[in-house]
């Protein structure tokens, strides 16, 4: 690989400070983000988990008070009634999926909200567009090309020089984080810095050093040079195999995902906001409620949020953990004993600044003349949670720009920090 110093000037002066790194590497290193300036993040450390596919939330918080509403439409899918041990009791009228059970603390301690009847408005049943429209945070509208929370750290009132400060766990950065200041995708921390082509990356690091003065930087190249190696440098001093911790994360990517953002926060590497994905609730055949696949998903989902809980400890007062799907399923279960796709579904919030203990949301009823034609309508815009975080707990009030011609009502979900 040629490089050309007076290329990456030009490169640089036409993407500006933020993201001129991007021109230091080839295409299989990672996106880094950098500002001109450091300042540390007053607010929380906002972390998405999007579970693609399509959760059934009347699947997972059973709203069992509906009797015949809900379990004459779901003869072999719903969850039991508290009663029968079949479900875990929230709050005398909604229950907990049983394998959830690692959850039900934290939400006694107060620490968990969810949220029913929520999601985006925009009517879509078609997995691409739904996601792209709640990660957008612009239902209905396709010309968007920016993410809510690529917006935020745009329009946040800080700027954090850290290339942490926007993760991504997968090979793949989710639309939510699209924006100016370029995302890192994180697979694994223990490849990062090579993908596997350490050779390469040795060459690599040969040439860039004869090119930039990063050990005294001069110019903005050299600052980006220096921070590239300070980046890998940091990341190699961080072994996920010696990761040292007590939490039972599950073992697979979401599990690790979990476990290394984890690291990441331990670290005090600057990191604001991070994104995990776990797939596979597209349940349309032989759904598994209790005992099949969806089971598995759910208690991979629980497992892994309790572990991540419990691995944060104290630092979990400025942690703040959003769980979301691109729709829910339909009321009524198919001829296949799964689900079609639907509308309106369950969120979580998690964290040490959340109300929680409490089952939040205006509950539309599930007869047949309360029906989204067919499905749970929904009442509780999902902007609405996620706008009320960004501004009580991520101290970012630009919503109007991060949200755009939509006015947010508060839940009270959060508490303001001080």
């Amino acid at each position: 690989m040629k490089i050309s110093r007076r290329n990456l000037i030009k490169s640089a002066t036409a993407v500006g400070v933020i993201g001129a790194s991007k021109a230091l590497f080839p295409n299989w290193m990672p996106n880094l983000a950098f500002a001109s300036n450091f300042e540390k993040n007053p607010g929380d450390i906002l972390i998405t988990i999007f579970l693609r596919g399509g959760m059934d939330g009347l699947s997972v918080v059973a709203p069992y008070f509906e009797a015949s509403n809900y379990y004459d439409l779901r003869p072999t899918i719903a969850l039991a009634e508290p009663e029968s041990g079949g479900s875990i009791d929230l709050d005398g009228r909604f229950s907990l999926h049983p394998a959830m059970a690692a959850l039900k603390e934290i939400y006694d301690d107060k620490a968990l909200a969810i949220i029913h009847a929520t999601g985006s408005t925009d009517p879509s049943r078609s997995h691409f567009d739904a996601m792209q429209f709640m990660e957008h945070g612009t239902p209905g509208n396709k010309l968007t090309s920016s993410g809510w929370l690529g917006r935020h750290l745009e329009t946040a009132a800080w700027e954090n020089r850290s290339p942490f400060r926007a993760v991504g766990m997968g090979a793949i950065v989710a639309q939510s984080l699209r924006g100016s200041v370029a995302p890192l995708a994180l697979k694994s921390i223990s490849d990062f810095h090579y993908k596997g082509k350490e050779s390469e990356f040795l060459r690599l690091q040969a040439s860039l050093n004869s090119l930039y003065n990063s050990f005294q930087p001069e110019d903005i190249l050299d600052e980006q040079a220096k921070l590239v190696f300070e980046t890998i440098e940091l990341l190699d001093g961080l072994n996920q195999e010696n990761y040292q911790t007590k939490a039972n994360y599950p073992d697979s990517d979401y599990g690790r995902g979990l476990k290394q953002v984890a690291q990441l926060i331990k670290a005090d590497l600057g990191l604001e906001v991070a994104n995990i994905d776990l797939g596979g609730w597209d349940t349309h055949e032989r759904q598994g409620t209790i005992d099949g696949e969806f089971n598995d998903l759910v208690s991979e989902l629980a497992n892994g949020l309790a572990a991540f809980y419990s691995d944060m400890a104290d630092k979990m007062k400025n942690i703040t953990l959003v769980v979301m799907s691109e729709f829910g399923r339909r009321v009524e279960e198919n001829a296949s004993f799964g689900t079609d796709h639907g509308h309106g579904n369950a969120m979580f919030v998690l964290g040490g600044g959340i109300n929680g203990g409490k089952v939040y949301g205006n509950w539309p009823g599930l007869a047949k003349a309360d029906l989204d034609d067919g499905d749970l309508a929904i009442t509780t815009d999902y902007r609405d949670i996620l706008a009320e975080i960004v501004q009580a707990r991520l101290l970012n009030s630009n919503i109007n720009k991060i949200f755009p011609d939509y006015s947010y009502q508060s839940l009270g979900i959060a508490q303001a920090r001080a």
